[in-house]
């Protein structure tokens, strides 16, 4: 274990000024503290702490964040209060520590919910104090060093959250170098067979190049010399995490990556970049399609840097990252290069991080999100690749991968996406689910009394969009439908003689899965509770059998439909049992979508039409295009299934098969096997080998669905299979 003048010297080297008595005092009272704790490996708790305080000297950091980092498991894992910390050491070191502290002690629901909450209070206060966030990096990193201490069903999670939330999130603060070690300890922990493999292939690729690429640098050395460059060259291998990561996404074998091995060029001034820049292209040829100018247009992390990739010496793929050796200290070190808490020096003195603004604006944006809600919008806005887009004036918007325009419109300002119409991208009118590309430029037309389609939450990927949907739908909701489902609950109290109170239903929020009293009486309002469940989550001893309304003529699809209470349901001919949607009126004509149909397990919309009532359609209908100018149109329907009943629900595939004798009967039979219906069979000759054929199918479910489709794919006289869908 280090000893108490090893970690005071550590920090004295950067810091002559540093206060040794706060350090050596610390020191002492964390010790006293954790007394004789033990950690997994045997070794005294104290370590651990003491190790963290270490990592964090590497950053050059001033002394509270290592004292706090030496003290930050005290009011969690000892008798130390927050009260104690305050008193010896004062209210900034106790209330980092305070952000490092779990709500252990809480009483939630379930294990994830406390992960999320847990999760919720680190972020809020990190967007106080970005100390909080490198004293628990550093945590994490020190607990993923010694993560084969651990049992084994522990370990694995630890490591999942590693890579799930710690490693991006240190890469979205641009702590790179952090970041790589975290997802590389993860990954050997997740998969331990495909780590070692990697690493085994890249020791053989070593020993097999390393003579070429030693003489890649001397050369690239050589050629920025002679043009009067002064520079660092610097060889750089890929991480194992990073190569698994691009072999799964792109479907590629080891063989045919092209950057395992690369070169960092460091240089002093911005211009010696561009000019190294020229030096590499007109010396070897460039790859056309890997030039990334990050200095121009800086990553959200704050990274900045240029990467080319050029035919270098022995016709070997050379990618090379051309930076100033500032830019290089904020590539590898992020938002602790910024010297925001470093020798003394306030944020007001060196300016905030990029990264750390943009971080505090997300927090702020969700942070009125329940806590499972929160965790699952940060993990969506912080931790996906992006795309850079840019509004007519040209500020720069950053997105994750995947984004579309109506994300685009929230980034910009929560209104602009509350009050979007429609959008042009770059120029040309396009449906606001368009998915962004990297420059393209975005116009977002509003209208004054628009409000966001409920369909909307399902479509946006980025958190901060969800979360404004979300609050919008729910003021929209509570205006339409919280009046009604207020009379309809007091109406069921009066016949069920029991009395009603907004305080008696508060104390039933939990059981009615609820959190407000106005989420209830939306959800009656909208038919999502059954009023009799209210009086019974109050007066547990209630009952009332319910009944079914009359039945109504047949819709166009030819199903049946039942007013049941505050649901409308579904019911085909002669089948049982019914299909129930939510979200629609009990008086209003539903009918599917003609072509292809909708069934169990995918999202789905109701599109409103004058005269002709509800259609439904699978959200990615070709047909709701049409639709996206008509905003006012959409409704949020869900299904709601009783999952201890199995029903078939229609759809369309079309099959394309060889034209031979028996082909028909294969086809048939595989799809009886899989325990699919065939309602109607459609022929459609299409030349002299092969024909078309679509079948109109009943199935229980989208899974269902999908193994009728890859069932038919692995026949051999079958060419294609596709489903229909309008």
């Amino acid at each position: 274990m280090m000893r108490q003048y090893e970690l005071v010297e550590r920090v004295r080297r950067y810091n002559p000024n540093a206060d040794e008595d706060l350090l050596n005092r610390a020191y002492v009272f964390a010790m006293k503290a954790h007394g004789a704790q033990k950690r997994a490996s045997g070794d005294p708790y104290f370590s651990h702490p003491l190790e963290v305080a270490a990592i964090l000297t590497e950053f050059k950091l001033d002394d509270a964040t290592i004292v706090a980092a030496m003290l930050h498991d005290t009011i969690e894992d000892t008798p130390v209060t927050r009260e104690e910390l305050d008193r010896v050491f004062g209210v900034e070191i106790g209330g980092l520590v305070d952000g490092l502290t779990k709500l252990n002690k809480l009483d939630f629901a379930s294990k994830h919910a406390v992960q999320a909450e847990n999760f919720r209070k680190l972020l809020l206060a990190i967007a106080d104090d970005a100390r909080v966030l490198l004293i628990k990096l550093a945590d994490r990193l020190h607990n993923m060093r010694t993560l084969h201490y651990v049992p084994a069903p522990k370990r694995a999670r630890i490591a999942q959250d590693t890579l799930e939330i710690y490693a991006p999130l240190a890469g979205r603060m641009g702590m790179q170098g952090l970041r790589s070690e975290l997802e590389d300890l993860a990954f050997r922990y997740l998969m331990p067979e495909a780590h070692q493999l990697i690493i085994a292939r890249l020791e053989e690729l070593k020993s097999k190049n390393g003579a070429l690429i030693a003489r890649i640098a001397a050369e690239l050395k050589d050629q920025f010399a002679r043009r009067g460059i002064k520079c660092d060259v610097r060889g750089r291998e890929k991480q194992p995490y990073s190569i698994w990561r691009k072999m799964e996404r792109n479907s590629i074998a080891f063989e045919q990556l092209s950057d395992i091995y690369g070169f960092r060029i460091l240089v002093e001034k911005i211009e010696d970049c561009y000019e190294a820049v020229g030096v590499a292209h007109t010396t070897w040829p460039s790859v056309m399609g890997r030039f990334k100018d990050y200095i121009s247009t800086p990553k959200q992390n704050d990274y900045r840097s240029i990467h080319t990739t050029v035919v270098g010496p022995g016709l070997q793929r050379v990618e090379l990252q051309i930076r100033t050796y500032d830019m290089h200290e904020i590539a590898e070190y992020g938002i602790a290069a910024h010297a925001l808490y470093k020798d003394g020096r306030s944020a007001l003195h060196t300016g905030e991080s990029g990264a750390y603004r943009n971080l505090r604006q997300i927090i702020e944006a969700l942070s009125s999100d329940d806590s499972e809600k929160f965790l699952e919008h940060t993990k969506l806005e912080l931790f996906q690749d992006q795309v850079f887009c840019f509004t007519p004036k040209g500020r720069l918007i950053a997105l994750p991968s995947g984004a579309t325009a109506i994300d685009f419109a929230y980034a910009v300002h929560t209104d602009v996406g509350n009050s979007a119409v429609g959008c042009k991208i770059n120029g040309r009118l396009s449906p606001l689910i368009s998915v962004l590309r990297n420059g393209d430029e975005v116009l977002i037309a509003g209208s004054a009394s628009r409000t966001p389609p409920a369909a909307w939450d399902s479509i946006v990927v980025t958190g901060r969009a969800r979360a404004a949907i979300r609050r919008a739908t729910r003021e929209a909701a509570k205006a339409q439908f919280g009046g009604l489902g207020r009379q309809i609950v007091e109406r069921a109290f009066e016949r069920a003689g029991r009395k009603f109170s907004d305080a008696k239903l508060k104390t039933a929020l939990p059981r009615l899965a609820r959190h407000a009293i106005d989420d209830v009486f939306i959800g009656v309002g909208r038919g999502e509770i059954y009023s009799a469940d209210v009086v019974r989550a109050i007066y547990p001893d209630f009952q009332e059998e319910r009944r079914a309304g009359p039945a109504i003529a047949p819709n166009e699809s030819g199903w049946f439909g039942l007013a049941r209470a505050n649901q409308l349901v579904f019911r085909a001919p002669g089948k049982d049992p019914a299909l129930p949607l939510r979200g629609l009126d009990a008086d209003t004509p539903v009918r599917f979508a003609p072509k292809g149909g909708a069934v169990p397990g995918e999202r789905i919309v109701g599109i409103r039409t004058p005269g002709e009532g509800i259609t439904i359609y699978p959200i990615h209908s070709s047909a709701l295009i049409d639709f996206d100018d008509k905003p006012e149109q959409w409704l949020d329907v869900r299904w709601d299934l009783d999952q201890a009943k199995k029903s078939l629900f229609p759809t369309q595939i079309l099959v394309t098969t060889l034209n031979e004798p028996g082909a028909l009967g294969a086809v048939a039979s595989t799809i009886g096997e899989t325990g699919a219906n065939i309602d109607t069979v459609v022929f459609n000759p299409t030349g002299p080998d092969f024909r078309e054929i679509r079948f109109d199918l009943e199935v229980t479910d989208i899974q269902h669905l999908n193994a009728v489709i890859a069932q038919l794919r692995d026949k051999p006289v079958v060419s294609k299979v596709e489903r229909i869908s309008g």
